[in-house]
């Protein structure tokens, strides 16, 4: 199918994790230019490589960019501009957690970093791409939440950060009733577990390098542990598969299209089932 987003502009943050890489690739497989905008440049530079070395038709372009910094999300903005002109489709994938803890044991530095990053970071890139999007009267906003929001289980331990996910959801929808009118339209995604296929395929910051690999298991290791119903949180799941980053991506695509254009304001959750409103 078609989704006429050939020569579309998105800008996707947080392209260095492992949902990062797989937006970044997809929009750029569909025929979109990206501007990967994330801290790791290093790591958006060879995403941007594998998108010309494997002839995909949009172009990756890495800008380091700090969400949680207003100014920086306006620098990041100014070189798509230059580069590719204004912001089609924004994904606001760029969050995560600080750290697993008891909540009565979380820290006051650990909670002001996923609130900066996971609050601000989608407030700030929002608005700056407001004129793009409001002026032409046409655009659409794809705000990555997480099941952390949805499910208690699903926030073991992360409380906090199911939390501030929670925000973005409330965010999405309110934004999305106030900019309707004006040809913007914004939604949700909830992943469940979304497992990298390679560890290579992470930067450096992402969660799975500070602590999911340690806690979780590494890839491979994760496939045999739901093959044999002992993968933590995920051997239930209604579709015994794991997630991919390209679950995601796909979604994403739909919603960035104009095939969508009578959606706004809604939240799917990307988990293999775990959550059934």
């Amino acid at each position: 199918m078609d989704l006429g987003l050939t020569g579309k502009t998105a800008v996707i943050t947080g392209g260095s994790g492992g949902i990062g890489r797989g937006l970044v690739l997809e929009f750029a497989r569909e025929g979109l230019n990206v501007v990967s905008a994330s801290r790791d440049v290093e790591t958006g530079a060879k995403l941007s490589a594998e998108a010309e070395a494997n002839d995909l038709p949009g172009k990756v372009l890495a800008v380091s960019t700090d969400v949680t910094d207003r100014q920086s999300v306006d620098a990041m903005i100014a070189r798509c501009h230059e580069q590719f002109g204004p912001v089609d489709v924004l994904v606001n994938n760029a969050g995560g957690v600080a750290h697993p803890a008891n909540f009565e044991e979380l820290d006051r530095e650990a909670r002001q970093w996923e609130i900066a990053l996971n609050i601000d970071g989608v407030v700030n890139c929002c608005q700056a791409v407001a004129d793009d999007m409001l002026q032409r009267e046409h655009g659409s906003i794809i705000n990555i939440s997480s099941n952390s929001s949805l499910l208690g289980e699903a926030a073991a331990n992360i409380v906090h950060y199911g939390g501030v996910k929670g925000f973005v959801n409330s965010f999405s929808k309110s934004l999305a009733w106030e900019w309707a009118k004006r040809g913007v339209r914004v939604n949700n995604i909830c992943p469940g577990w979304i497992v990298p296929e390679q560890e290579e395929h992470v930067g450096e910051g992402s969660f799975w390098n500070r602590f999911g690999f340690d806690m979780m298991g590494r890839p491979d290791e994760m496939e045999q542990a739901l093959e044999q119903g002992t993968l933590y949180n995920m051997s239930g799941l209604p579709i015994p598969r794991l997630g991919r980053p390209e679950d995601i991506a796909y979604l994403s695509l739909f919603l960035a299209s104009d095939l969508s254009g009578y959606i706004t304001g809604q939240l799917i959750s990307v988990s293999g089932g775990a959550y059934m409103p």
